[in-house]
């Protein structure tokens, strides 16, 4: 059985229904991330977790027991906010301490296990310090401290790293996952960076207007996206919607002025296909899938990014900077990628029940 099982989980306020039949099973020492843009129901599931809102229908089961109907005092889960919500008239001990008094725990015990935490944050020699002292990321990391060390059964982050900028983001994000590894905590995170979620991730449940289009390991959602919404949500996508006909013995793709022959027996029809930017390659001579006119060539530091109009349409490059000088406009330039890159996409009303939410 799994760790945390999710089933049937929805909210509604009055007519409208904000979370649609929400299935996750999740397993002990996961880090889940709860990924979709804004108002796609994330939070909501997340507070649902906490218990800060009852649920319409569905349960959530932790360890086997169902949490619905004790409050959130009563769950003993940790959380950490996107404010990070410390007590500004405490110091960093005494913040990572709170939980420890609340439960009763004698005082050289609370000593004892805060020394713990401040190391395991690296905060070691902030623990007289007040929050108002601190940095935005060690902030982040005292309310990390503070909700892990009631050893919750389930640590719930909430945008943890949004108010951090964006070099301190990044190095938080692994920090964070670290720390999270060391400790073994099941957590969820709740954000709307496609970034974050793939890097400190185990597996991504990736939510669209109230429902699961997809829950899957990082790597896997974004090399096969699966939904038309995943691939163009999920990094850079080129997309190209086309029709698959039969040309003699040769199954080909028609799209724009343009065709592709396909090496994959797909049904003929309607068809739109996922093709990432740093899959294609700019090539010379016979080694070109099709050819294109450069229209634009924007350096990002460590790739160009590449527009070319060709015969599908517009298709981005992402060329990896290897000190190479920039392709100019107007220069004409062949295409090539292995026929794996292109990957077959559909409208998530057309996904299987497989891909509802609920883990293989």
């Amino acid at each position: 059985m799994s760790y945390l099982i999710i089933e049937g989980l929805s909210k509604s306020y009055g007519d409208v229904t904000v979370l649609h039949e929400v299935n996750l099973n999740i397993e002990q020492g996961e880090f889940i991330s709860l990924l979709g843009p804004s108002g796609c129901g994330k939070t909501t599931t997340l507070q649902m977790i906490a218990g800060f809102i009852d649920p319409s229908h569905g349960d959530i089961r932790l360890q086997g027991k169902s949490l619905l109907g004790r409050p959130p005092a009563q769950r003993g889960l940790g959380m950490v906010f996107q404010s990070y919500a410390l007590f500004v008239h405490m110091t960093v001990r005494e913040n990572i301490e709170f939980g420890l008094q609340m439960r009763g725990v004698a005082r050289a015990e609370r000593i004892r296990q805060v020394s713990q935490s401040l190391e395991l944050v690296q905060l070691g020699a902030h623990g007289d310090k007040f929050p108002r002292d601190l940095s935005g990321g060690q902030r982040q990391r005292v309310a990390l401290a503070r909700a892990l060390i009631i050893k919750p059964p389930l640590l719930l982050l909430d945008e943890p790293l949004s108010n951090l900028d964006a070099k301190l983001r990044h190095d938080m994000q692994t920090e964070l996952r670290s720390i999270q590894r060391q400790v073994g905590t099941t957590t969820i995170m709740v954000t709307h960076d496609q970034d974050e979620a793939l890097a400190m991730s185990d597996r991504v449940a990736l939510l669209d207007r109230g429902r699961i289009v997809r829950f899957d390991k990082p790597n896997h959602l974004y090399d096969d996206p699966g939904s038309h919404f995943a691939a163009d949500f999920i990094g850079r996508a080129n997309l190209l919607d086309g029709e698959i006909v039969l040309r003699g013995s040769q199954r080909q793709f028609v799209c724009g002025a343009g065709s592709l022959v396909l090496d994959t027996e797909w049904p003929c029809g309607r068809a739109t296909f996922s093709l990432r930017p740093e899959r294609i390659d700019l090539v010379d001579g016979p080694a070109a899938v099709l050819r294109g006119q450069v229209v634009s060539c924007v350096f990002k530091g460590n790739c160009w990014l590449v527009t070319v109009m060709t015969q599908l349409g517009v298709l981005h490059v992402m060329r990896a900077n290897r000190g190479q000088v920039a392709v100019l406009p107007g220069a004409q330039v062949g295409l090539a990628w292995e026929s794996s890159a292109l990957r077959r996409v559909i409208s998530n009303s057309d996904l299987p029940a497989t891909q509802s939410g609920v883990a293989p």
